[in-house]
Order: structure tokens, then sequence, then C-alpha cells
């Protein structure tokens, strides 16, 4: 099999993995090297400066010796295999970057042999990438679940950010659908990631020439729609792992039917992507205003996938409405739909030297069209309908995201030659 079969097998084999998305690294160019990794990120995800930034995303191996009855490169399945030696994805990653096709790049592998032995294929391919050919890009890439500390910490040092696969959000679901996978094996690498950080951060106050272990932190994702556990099961989990382990984010992938299995959603299910869409905005909740998952999910198990959670809270709460604009602290603007904390601390600022007007809003980066049914200006209201109104629902109703910011996956890659799109708000 030459080089660019084996692109085409395993780049597609890496579709279903949407943790891939990064921020936070800060690898500089060296003179006579190739590439740099900035904070503003990575691999087709929208940067804080508004860029969108490119990753090659492949497997080293979909060659599996597990049976995880949710994924396409399982024991079982009838798919092509194929193996890249630690050498061809160095000799891709340079040759790409070389082309301007790539700015990083994203490895992850199915378990060849052992995780041990996956864990020292990955650190190999990382090594020659960055003495012998010389690379400072960005790369992410997979720990394997079951490796031993030593080997994690070696790669953490090679690579800018590192995770683990959750996957399932219960151990029961993963003992149903990924019996050779145990909780254990994947929750205790995350525990040594944070370690290694923590233990890294002291060390580099101490010398400041100390090697960074994994700038860009770890991450995480869960499959959303493969099992019947339920969006407040998913969001406790999420809370917990960011509490716990200090993740950057825990990704949410919508489960496509790859096979049958008695326990798995059909063949021709549609894919839950507004339910992913919603969790990804509840998870926005979470980590940037002040939400707590009770709050979030406090009626039923599931979010309404008619409006966004935030929404859905506002019109759970309205007695908490309307919020004067020019009066009210950072909390109370973020509980408005409609505003970000970018435009709740533009208005802060703003209101210092005058009295806002509704027309003013807009120019903050308030989403008027959801903000106006829940906020006052000089004690003036100016929704087309009141708060009381039966058809309040039916005006704030709205399939966008987050202060109208996407956040699930585009459209994989059919060749080698287009890579596969994310969103990162």
């Amino acid at each position: 099999m030459d080089l660019m079969e084996k692109l085409s097998i395993l780049g597609a084999a890496a579709r279903y993995d949407a943790s891939c998305a990064s921020s936070g690294s800060n690898r500089r160019g060296q003179k006579g090297s190739l590439g740099a990794a900035v904070a503003c990120g990575v691999c087709h995800s929208w940067s804080e400066d508004g860029r969108c930034v490119s990753l090659l995303k492949i497997l080293l191996s979909n060659a599996c010796i597990y049976n995880c009855a949710y994924c396409a490169n399982r024991r079982g399945s009838d798919v092509p295999r194929a193996t890249f030696t630690p050498d061809e994805v160095a000799r891709l990653t340079t040759e790409f970057y070389r082309r301007n096709y790539i700015e990083g790049l994203f490895l992850s592998s199915a378990v060849v042999r052992s995780p041990d032995y996956t864990m020292e294929l990955l650190i190999k391919t990382l090594t020659l990438l960055r003495t012998q050919y010389n690379f400072h890009g960005y790369v992410h890439v997979k720990v394997i679940p079951g490796a031993s500390q030593e080997l994690i910490q070696e790669m953490g040092l090679l690579a800018d950010r590192i995770s683990v696969n959750i996957e399932l959000p219960t151990s029961q679901s993963l003992m149903l659908l990924a019996p050779d996978k145990k909780k254990d094996d994947i929750l205790t690498p995350m525990g040594v990631i944070r370690q290694l950080k923590e233990a890294n951060k002291e060390e580099r106050r101490l010398f400041k020439s100390a090697p960074v272990f994994a700038p860009s932190g770890q991450s995480t994702q869960l499959i959303v729609g493969a099992t019947p556990d339920s969006d407040a099961q998913i969001l406790r989990l999420s809370s917990s792992l960011y509490e716990r382990y200090r993740l950057r984010r825990v990704y949410f992938s919508a489960y496509v039917p790859v096979g049958r299995h008695p326990s798995l959603p059909p063949p021709d299910a549609q894919t839950p992507l507004l339910r992913e869409h919603r969790l990804y905005q509840a998870d926005w909740l979470m980590r940037y205003y002040c939400f707590s998952v009770d709050e979030i999910v406090e009626q039923g198990e599931n979010l309404d996938e008619d409006v966004d959670p935030k929404t859905s809270w506002a019109l759970r709460h309205l007695s908490f409405f309307p919020v004067e604009v020019n009066k009210a602290d950072l909390p109370t603007l973020l509980r408005v739909p409609g505003i970000g904390p970018i435009s709740a601390r533009r208005i802060l600022e703003a209101r210092k030297t005058r009295q806002l007007e509704h027309s003013d809003l807009k120019r903050l980066g308030v989403v008027l069209k959801r903000a106006s049914f829940f906020i006052t200006c000089k004690g003036r209201f100016s929704a087309a309908v009141p708060l009381e109104s039966p058809l309040l629902r039916a005006h704030v109703q709205d399939r966008t995201g987050l202060e109208g910011q996407l956040q699930y996956p585009l459209p994989e890659f059919p060749s080698p030659a287009a890579f596969p799109a994310y969103t990162e708000g």
C-alpha cells in the first residue's frame, strides 16, 4: 500500500474524533525550524483573532485490538486496514506544512498490540517530528487509555495538547458497548496528566528553562446518542471532569451509526446534531456564564431543542426579568439571552460615561433579536411582545448557536486534499 492510499484510509478513519480544536499553546518557532504554535490555536477552528486555521488529522493505525460497538475501526468491522510508520507521519506533516496545507498535526490511533506499544509508536513519531524534522508547529496527540505514567509524561513534553477520550457517559454503557475498556483506564491518565501539569508548572516557576508539559492542557470527547444516557447525565459528568481534572474542553460527538448492535440505534437512525449543538451551548453556559448544571437541566433530563439552554432558563424564570441594562451587575447581565461575556463587559465600560439606549446595544455586540424581550434601557421596554405574552416563546425560538456561534462539526473531508472543519467559540 502506498502512502496516499494509507492517507486516504487513515484520514477518513479519524473523522469521528471531534476533540481536535485547540488553543493556548505558545511553542515558538526557531531559526532553521519549521512552523510555530501560538495561543490563537489551530485545526480548522475559529481562533480568537478570527482566523480559520487547519491541521492534518489522521490515525497512526486503524488496526485495533478492541471491539467497541460504536467505533467504525473496531476489531470486528470490515473496513480496510492501514498503519503508518512513524517516519511516514513525520514526512507527511512536514511536506503538507511546506505546501501550506496545514499549520499543525492531530494524531490519534487505534490500539495496536497494547496501549503501551501504541504509545511508544506515537512517541517515536513525535520525537522524529520534533528532532529529526525540526518541526515546532502545533501537535495534538491522543493518550491511549491504560498507558503507563512514564509514557504519558514523555508524550506531554513533546505535544502541545494531549487528550484521553472518555467516549461514553456511564460505566454501565462502557461495559455494554466497550467491554475491552475499563473506566479506571480512562480516568487514571486524566488524573496523571493533571498531576504532571501541576508539577511542571512548579518546576518552571523554579527553572524558567524547563520544558513545558502539554501547554494547551488536556481535553476529552463524549459520544452523544449512542446510549440512552440523558443530557443531565452528560452535563454532570462534564462538570465533574472540568472540576476534577482541569480539562480545557469536553467535546461532544453526535453518534453516527456505523454498525448493528442490539444496544445501539439502528443504522438508519438520524444523527443527533441538534442535540450535540445544545450540549455545546450548555457547556458554554457552565464555563463562561456562571450557570450550574442543575439550573440548565432543572426540568427534565434532556435539553429543550426548540430554544437554546440560556433562553430556556429565561423562559422558566420570567420573574427575573426585565433587567435594566444601565444598573445590572455582570452576573445579572450574563443571564440575559443575547448578551455574552464580551458584550456584558462592554456595557459595563460604556455606561461609565453615559446612560445606554437600545440603539447603543447592537454596537456593543448584543443580539437584540433575543435580548430586547428581557431588558429595559432607562426604564423603557422595546420588544415586540411583553414578557407575559403567550407569543414570547415563538418570538425567541431560534436554532442558531449561543450568541450566534455554531458549535457542531461541519462536513468531514472526502479526500486528502481537504481537511475536516470544526468551529470553536
